[in-house]
């Protein structure tokens, strides 16, 4: 893809301004908002390919247009921007449904990454891959999980998955009784190593997978933990 639309929430005028030159000479279309209010505006009407949230903004949290955008069922790729001392909103922003998070005083080059990563694997590997699996379909207890539509149901019923989600399902599926770690995951899935991000980014994901998708979230079934290792998909339902 190319000019691909991101929307930047940021209050301060000078930090916003150099994540527009940086992002523009990047290539991308930068839609600017200074409040949550303009931002949910930008967010309806423009369409983005990808959000950047700073977490405190003048009119309420980059948390709440987090949680805002993800009701609508909006999938696009979110980070969130957060100061290093700032532990629980890393938290409630992947809570909520933020794919990913980068902690300020932040590397221009790394966040450029981070957004490259997101973008393509959200619109570019995924899609390009999907047709390629495997297996068309994959089907564990009431859910179908359809590799080239790239679309879940549960007992028939669509099941809202954000972009990072799906990845996450759709690379343990593929590896059926593999275990993987967490740091073998957030390369895979993210494209990041651990020195970079947190595994809790990998735990968060998983819950949210196991409640939409698990008779009992806390008990699952197939999308198992590992002792001592991390996570599997067991095709045979087992766990629990």
């Amino acid at each position: 893809m190319a000019g691909e639309r991101i929307l930047v929430v940021e209050d301060d005028r000078a930090v916003a301004r150099g994540l527009e030159y940086a992002l523009q000479a990047d290539g991308y279309a930068v839609l600017s908002a200074p409040t949550a209010a303009r931002a949910l505006e930008l967010a309806r009407s423009a369409d983005p390919h990808l959000a950047l949230l700073d977490v405190r903004l003048p009119d309420g949290s980059g948390l709440d247009i987090c949680r805002t955008l993800r009701g609508e069922g909006r999938r696009l790729p979110i980070l969130m921007l957060t100061a290093r001392d700032e532990e629980v909103d890393k938290v409630i922003g992947l809570e909520l449904g933020a794919d990913d998070y980068i902690v300020k005083p932040y590397a221009l080059r790394e966040l450029l990454s981070r957004i490259r990563a997101q973008l393509r694997r959200a619109y570019g590997e995924l899609a390009a891959s999907a047709g390629g699996a495997a297996e068309a379909e994959v089907v564990f207890g009431d859910v179908e999980v359809d590799l080239t539509r790239l679309r879940v149901r549960r007992g028939g019923t669509p099941v809202d998955l954000t972009p990072t989600e799906f990845r996450l399902l759709r690379h343990l599926v593929l590896h059926p009784g593999r275990p993987f770690s967490r740091d073998q995951l957030l390369e895979a899935v993210w494209g990041y190593d651990s020195s970079v991000t947190s595994d809790r980014t990998v735990d968060v994901h998983m819950r949210h997978l196991r409640q939409k998708l698990e008779p009992v979230a806390a008990a699952p079934r197939w999308l198992v933990t590992v002792r001592g290792v991390g996570y599997a998909f067991d095709r045979e339902g087992a766990g629990g």
